[in-house]
């Protein structure tokens, strides 16, 4: 598949097989593309909940407006960034360039998320965002559907998952094979609506 392909084969799907059961081995080599997914400073914020488990799965969708796609996917990933990601040894997302290089860009991670919580916060939302976009794409490219998720209570959602204070929900995307196909698209408005150049 064309990354042409994907993109304009990728649809929001709502109804899934909820017989269909995804492998150890097709959850690693989606992810293993996801985390190649951009981030700040290459901190790699974002925190990845895989969950497959049925009666966890039943819990999930009470809060998420009872939505079918949450039980009847073949997992659940729930996205999400890690606001302290710059904080936790800073050196190993630069592990493969010398000291210098080490210490030079610890010291620049330190100082740009030191005490700017709300730096922190985008920083974590912006590249969930991007690794979502990515699996998006990938587990089209490798024969599965999706749906992007923000249609659930987020509090509960992360208490259900035990999630840590640091993280913060960005979204969830049901995963799994279509049972149904999406509805024709509502409708693209005109590029030039949207695309401007050199300044709006």
């Amino acid at each position: 598949m064309t990354l042409s392909e994907a993109v304009n084969g990728r649809r929001s799907i709502k109804v899934f097989d909820a017989d269909h059961e995804i492998t150890d081995a097709e959850i690693n080599k989606l992810m293993e593309l996801v985390v190649k997914s951009p981030t700040s400073y290459n901190t790699q914020n974002w925190r990845f909940c895989i969950v497959r488990n049925k009666e966890l799965r039943v819990k999930m969708r009470e809060v998420s407006k009872n939505q079918a796609q949450v039980t009847d996917s073949s997992a659940m990933v729930i996205i999400c960034g890690d606001k302290m990601a710059w904080s936790k040894d800073p050196k190993r997302y630069w592990k493969n360039y010398d000291d210098t290089k080490q210490e030079y860009m610890e010291k620049a991670i330190t100082t740009a998320y030191t005490d700017n919580m709300g730096k922190q916060r985008d920083e974590a939302l912006r590249s969930g965002a991007m690794a979502a976009m990515t699996l998006m794409l990938a587990a089209k490219d490798l024969g599965y559907d999706t749906c992007p998720m923000t249609g659930f209570h987020f509090d509960s959602m992360a208490e259900l998952i035990n999630m840590p204070d640091s993280y913060e929900i960005v979204m969830m995307v049901a995963l799994g094979k279509r049972k149904e196909d999406a509805g024709p698209r509502g409708g693209q408005i005109d590029l030039s609506e949207v695309v401007s150049f050199d300044s709006f």
